[in-house]
Formats: C-alpha cells, structure tokens, sequence
C-alpha cells in the first residue's frame, strides 16, 4: 500500500488517499458521539420490548448484554480501519483498501440494501405510531412529513443537524430517567416483582446454546447504527482518532442506557409468558404513569425515531453513496456537493425519495425482514479486511497484542455474524443473494471485467 500509517496518524488530509476535501468539517469527538448514540436510539428497546421479553423468557437484558459482546468485535474493526483510513464510505472505504477495490464494491453495495431500507422501515413504524397517537389521521401523512422534514435537515448539513441531534438527546434522557424513577418507585411500593432481583440478568436453567444464538440475532441487530458514525470521517476533526474513539464510546453508552430500561421494565412486569409482543414496553408505561405518561413516551418516541434516527441514518447513506459515487462505481452523479451546504445532496434527494416509496408500497414485515443481510454481511467482510490488510499484507504479527487484534477479534467477528445468518429466512436469503449478484453485474460492467479501478486507486500497489 502506497498509504503511509504515521502520515496518517499525524492528521494528515484526505488527500494522500486520492480524493479532494469537499466536505465541510466541523464535527468533535463529542459530536460524533453524540450522532451515534441517537442513530442507535437509547430508547430502541421501547419498540420491540416486547418481543425480547417474550422470547428470552423474561432476562432480555441479558440479551442486550450478549449482543453488545457479540456486535463489539465488529466495531473494534471498524476502529482498526477508521484509524488507518478516515474517509468517507465507511465499510465500502474500508474493504476496498484493506483487500482490493473490487471486494470493496461488494461491501459497499451489500450495505447499501441496508441503508436504502432502514429508513423505510423507520417511517413505517413512526407512521404506525402516528396513527395510534392520533387516531384517524391519514398514515400517509405522517410518512411525507417526516421525509420531507429530514431530507431537507440532511441537505442543509450536519451542523443543522447536531443542533437538532442536541434537544432530542436531553428529550431522551429525561424521558429515561423519568421512567427509570417511576419503574423503581412502583416496583419499590410492592407492584410488579415487588423487589430488584436478578432474574431480568439471568435464571438459572435456562441459559443455553439456543438461548444464546437468539439474543445475538435479536439484540445485536438493535446496535447497527454504530456503523454510521465511520461515514462522517470528512467531516470530523480529526477524524483518524475521533470516529474509533467516538464508536466504542457511543456502544459503551447505549448498552448502559438499555441494561438499564430493560431491568426495569421486566421488573414493572415480571409475567413474561403474557407480555404483549406488540405494545409490551408501552403497557409497562402506564402501569407506572397512567394514559398521560404513556402519551408522552409515545410522542418522545416519534420525535426521536422520526427525526434523530431517520434523519442520521439518511446522513450516513447519503455519505456513503458519496464515497461510491466520487469512486464512479455507481452513477457519478452521487458524488456531487452542494455549492452552498458542501453536502452530497443528490444522494440525500434519492435516499428520501426511496425511502418514500417504500414506505409507500411495503409493509413493516417486509421490511424488517430484508434490512439485515446486508449489513451483516458487509460487516463479515470488514472484519476478513482487517485481518488481511493488518496480518497479511502489513504482517503486523509480533506480539500478543497484534494476535489479538488482527487475528482473534476479526475472527470471532466473523464467527459470531455467521451464526447469525443461520436464523434468517428463505425471504431474506433470496432477496439477499439476489441484490449480491446484482451488485456482480454492475460491479463487472462498470469495472470493465473487474479490470479497471477508481481513478483514486490507480497509482496504488494492490
């Protein structure tokens, strides 16, 4: 590799890489941070409480706690490569320089699945919630609403968008602590388990191989998120130190703020065999608030799923589809900035327009179904790119610390998102290993056979 890790370290330009700086900067480690917790959503268990409760068979912080060990090999990855490489495109950046710009492709295009659904997905489910808020308005409604409001935010920019980012945050919080303070007041005066015990943690006997490989497949898929702090490197200060630090502080945060939540919450009700799988989180809340509270965590919940989650999951596939875009491995267009916002507002305008249609035409069910495979899959990718641009290409091997990093972590990454696999659908699968032999055919024509290279990749040794 051409690239010099010490230049790098030291803060130097995108520059060295190929590409020129078009993006503004501005973003801190508190930023970055603060973008990435709101992508995962602190209050994300409260929409499918329920469910995990259910399926655990009443311990689901144990299963945040599994999928934060299990997704945590993941981003110590996307650590290892946001400091080697601190640009723009996140995985697709990443696997294309850590194996070869080809292989990079893939990872790119299978994670844009992901991000082209997810937002989709996200307006769904706040519709939905709009509808049971106010009953009788018009779904569609709340659906063009909220595209419209967060495609222009990602369009003006991320300094819009940290302002906006900064008043849903102190919203969460408030509301998780209100409904942790309200949880322990009502457990405290006898209702619920009527005592802090440990069986939300764990149960003797029940524990198993099962029961661990259904906690991964749940809650690990309620971390992605993490990801999309990687694609604003060019636009953060620092961004060789400032986008690890800033993922494996946003993971450490979340997992707190959910262990929490789903404690409490499966102590306000300790009958997991009749949780309702629906509203399970939202039935808690009234226990301890009445119809009022309940409201009010309904309204936080729209405002932070339809506003902070959607509009920084538009920003990350917008940024992505930037770094493909500059790359001409997908229509040039996606690689333009705004003249006056220095945002890449094309690929904002198609994701929002996307997203619409989707959301439009598909149910809940269809969606949630198809968002996963790609992700997963390019993350597998990612984890084999660390390994062999670390251990292979740079033979970074003395040390157990080396053995750990770029053998032992990416490898039990890898593991961990097979087994994962093993529990999606024939949908899933089909849709999935549809969309990667799309992704070969336009990889191949636009690569000439896979001869040809980005113009950034062409005075590089691969």
């Amino acid at each position: 590799m051409a690239e010099n890790s010490e230049a790098v370290r030291a803060g130097a330009g995108i520059e060295q890489f190929g590409y020129k700086q078009e993006l503004k900067r501005g973003l801190g480690l508190r930023d970055v941070v603060l973008y990435g917790v709101l992508f995962m959503v602190i209050i994300a268990p409260h929409s499918i409480y329920g469910l995990v409760d259910f399926q655990s068979q009443g311990m689901p912080t144990l299963v945040y706690i599994i999928g934060f060990i299990a997704i945590s090999f993941t981003a110590l990855s996307y650590m290892r490569m946001s400091n080697r490489f601190p640009i723009a495109g996140s995985v697709y950046s990443y696997v294309q320089r850590g194996i070869n710009p080809h292989v990079g492709f893939i990872s790119g295009w299978l994670i844009l699945l992901d991000y082209c659904l997810s937002p989709a997905l996200l307006y769904v489910i706040v519709a939905n919630w709009g509808t049971l808020l106010i009953p009788g308005s018009p779904w569609y409604v709340w659906v063009i609403a909220f595209v419209a409001f967060n495609t222009f935010v990602t369009i003006r920019g991320i300094s819009m968008t940290k302002g906006i980012d900064i008043v849903i945050f102190i919203i969460e919080i408030l509301a998780v602590i209100a409904f942790v303070a309200l949880g322990c007041k009502f457990i405290l005066g006898g209702g619920g388990a009527g005592a802090f015990t440990l069986d939300p943690i764990y149960q003797p006997g029940k524990v198993d191989a099962h029961f661990i490989a259904a906690g991964i497949s749940i809650a690990a898929l309620n971390f992605l998120g993490f990801d999309g702090i990687s694609t604003l490197a060019e636009e953060t200060e620092q961004p060789e130190k400032n986008i690890g630090r800033g993922i494996m502080i946003a993971l450490t945060l979340i997992v707190v703020v959910f262990i929490a939540q789903t404690y409490i919450a499966a102590l306000i009700q300790p009958d997991w065999a009749n949780i309702d799988q629906d509203n399970g989180f939202f039935v808690g809340v009234a226990l301890i608030g009445g119809p009022v509270f309940q409201k009010i965590m309904l309204v936080i919940n729209i405002v932070a799923i339809g506003i902070a989650n959607i509009m920084n999951a538009q920003t990350a596939a917008s940024r992505l589809l930037y770094g493909m875009g500059r790359d001409k491995t997908i229509p040039a267009i996606f690689g333009k900035v705004h003249s006056k916002y220095q945002t890449p507002y094309v690929g904002a305008l198609f994701i929002g327009a996307i997203a619409l249609i989707l959301s439009l035409f598909l149910d809940m069910g269809a969606l949630a179904t198809l968002v996963n495979f790609g992700a997963l899959s390019s993350f597998a990718m990612l984890n084999f790119a660390v390994f062999w641009f670390f251990f292979i290409k740079e033979k970074r091997r003395a040390g157990i610390g080396n053995i750990v990093k770029y053998i032992v972590c990416p490898w039990f990454g890898i593991v961990i998102l097979a087994y994962v696999f093993t529990g999606f659908d024939m949908l899933t699968y089909t849709v999935g290993v549809s969309w990667f032999v799309i992704g070969l055919i336009v990889g191949a024509v636009k690569s000439r056979g896979y001869k040809e290279v980005p113009d950034a990749f062409k005075n590089l040794q691969f």
